[in-house]
């Protein structure tokens, strides 16, 4: 089991060091739990469910600290103000949208669009085909452009 966990840690995480720490984390909360432990009906199913939580946390977290640097990188003497406020508040408008959606467009549009994977790496890591991925960064695109629209007067202009 424990090589399994690892698998999927890895696979969601892209860094041995990481998804090792996740799988020690994962064995540790299962001992912390061992008088409950009988309640599962499968163990190994909800160690992954303990694992797959664990590498989203870990994504998130990578994710906030990817839009701190973001927004670190925009040239402050090249904005004013009232520019700065505004690009801000976009920051934080688009992250309230994304973390709206349903889990799996959340997570491949974040690998995609923030982090930077491909539909073929994602499929890989989400143990899914290259359709889906495509599929679900389409709705969830789709989905924030019209919740921008409805809650923000925001108008599209792209494709």
């Amino acid at each position: 089991m424990k090589h399994k966990l690892f698998r999927l840690a890895n696979r969601l995480l892209r860094n041995i060091p990481e998804a090792e720490d996740v799988v020690q984390e994962v064995f540790i909360r299962l001992w912390n739990r061992r008088d409950k432990l009988t309640q599962y009906k499968s163990l190994e199913a909800f160690s992954v469910t303990i694992t797959k939580n664990l590498c989203l946390d870990r994504l998130k977290s990578k994710r906030n600290k990817t839009d701190e640097l973001t927004e670190q990188n925009v040239k402050p003497e090249r904005l004013t103000p009232a520019k700065a406020m505004e690009l801000n508040d976009s920051y934080r408008m688009i992250n309230k949208l994304i973390n709206r959606l349903p889990e799996q467009q959340r997570l491949i549009i974040q690998m995609r669009d923030i982090e930077g994977y491909e539909h073929a790496e994602i499929a890989e890591m989400l143990n899914t085909n290259e359709n889906a991925v495509r599929v679900n960064l389409s709705r969830a695109r789709k989905k924030i452009r019209d919740d921008m629209q409805k809650q923000y007067n925001y108008e599209y202009t792209g494709h």
